[in-house]
Formats: C-alpha cells, structure tokens, sequence
C-alpha cells in the first residue's frame, strides 16, 4: 500500500508541477502585458494633455497679444470717441475700455508666465497713468477730438516705445520659444 500511495502522489505530483508551473507563467506573462498595456495608455493620457495644455497657452498668448494690442492710445480712442465728448468723458470712458479688456482677459494669467503677466498689468497701468496724466494738463472744455489728438501727438514726440509694445514684445519671445 505504501507503493500505491507514494505512486499516486507521485503521479499527481507529475501533472501539478507542470500545469502550476505554466500557469504562474502564464500569469506572468499576462501581468506583465497588461501593465505595458496601462503604462502605454497612461502615456498617451499625458501626452494628450501636454498637447492640449500646449494650445491652451498658445491661445492665451494669442488673447494677451490682442489684448496689448487692443490698449494701444490709438486703438482705444477709435473706440470709444464720440466727437461730442469733452476732456473728462473721454479720458474715463478710455480707462473703463482698457479695464474692461483686462477683466475680460484676466483668466489668461493661468497660462502665461509671471514675468509676462506682470509687464501685460505694468502697461495696463503705465497706459492709463499716461492718459490721465496727458488729460489733467489739459482745461477741463477741451473737447475730446483734442484730447484724442494731444495723447496721440505726446507719444509720437516722446519716442519711447509704449509699455504695451514693449510687454507685446516679451510675449512674442516667449510664444516662440514655446513653438
């Protein structure tokens, strides 16, 4: 009897070990495809997200140009003159333009760098000081025509590049440096 039983575990042990043997394999094996599996997708996920976090800073560049752009004495007073508009209206309703357009854009700081966003608010800022500096010179019946007229003729004389112009620059080098 003590054959039989040693035969009968030996033959069990003869068809276990294999068949444990290809399956811990064979769960290696699939383990380890399933985990290439998930890095790869994993990988794709972030690249995806690189891609699109890309445009996004891309597109916020693109709003802040315009927003520079957009400040520019020349361009706002062609927006909001009004022929019967005396010193006062329209160095208000040019500051109120210019404010609007930065809370319009204020969301943009997310996605541009902080030295960026700090010189697009210092020629927000340095624009609008200008125009109430320009305007304060000038009587309070000036109509706004010349008002409009002496801001524009004051920054051709200075020669100095606007602080909008300059900060527009920064932006430019930065977006290219992203591309």
């Amino acid at each position: 009897m003590d054959i039989s039983i040693l035969s009968v575990i030996s033959n069990v042990l003869l068809v276990t070990i294999p068949t444990v043997t290809i399956g811990v394999g064979f769960y290696l094996v699939i383990r380890a495809y399933i985990r290439r599996d998930q890095e790869l997708r994993l990988l794709e996920i972030r690249a995806a997200a690189g891609r699109e976090t890309h445009l996004l800073r891309l597109q916020a560049y693109e709003r802040m140009v315009l927003f520079l752009e957009r400040i520019s004495p020349g361009s706002v007073i062609a927006r909001v003159l009004d022929a019967d508009m005396v010193n006062h209206e329209l160095q208000l309703a040019m500051i109120r333009d210019i404010r609007s357009e930065f809370e319009h854009n204020l969301s943009q700081q997310l996605y541009v760098s902080s030295d960026a966003w700090n010189l697009i608010v210092s020629a927000k800022d340095e624009i609008i000081k200008a125009i109430g500096l320009i305007a304060s010179h000038m009587p309070a019946d000036t109509t706004g025509p010349q008002v409009a007229r002496v801001i524009l003729e004051s920054i051709d004389k200075s020669g100095q590049m606007l602080p909008n112009h300059t900060a527009l620059e920064y932006l430019k080098n930065e977006a290219r440096g992203m591309l």
